[in-house]
């Protein structure tokens, strides 16, 4: 394969992972937009921030009342409605928690 050839593939592959990366971003609702607390999970208790919406899914961490979400879309599993969040102070951490323990901020 000749090195002009190769350049073009890369280009395309690139162009394609932007792309996907654009409308992966913009079908999540902005994650960046709604801003939520945690709330109700309770003084000794953390939420869990799950890899899933559902409780079958894994836990990626607990959060305390009143960490600070950036929401997204929800979704509802099995009659629960869960919600795709970030962390404000660390938007690259991201899962879905229960909606019932988010409140506006």
């Amino acid at each position: 394969m000749d090195g002009k050839t190769n350049k073009g593939q890369i280009m395309h592959r690139k162009t394609v992972s932007a792309f996907l990366t654009f409308m992966l971003l913009a079908s999540c609702g902005g994650l960046t937009g709604d801003r939520a607390l945690v709330q109700g999970a309770g003084p000794d208790e953390l939420l869990k921030l799950r890899s899933g919406p559902g409780l079958g899914f894994n836990v990626i961490l607990g959060l305390p009342d009143g960490t600070s979400l950036n929401r997204g879309d929800c979704v509802t599993e099995v009659g629960q409605l869960w919600c795709r969040v970030s962390l404000t102070q660390a938007p690259q951490i991201a899962g879905y928690v229960s909606a019932d323990y988010l409140s506006a901020r």
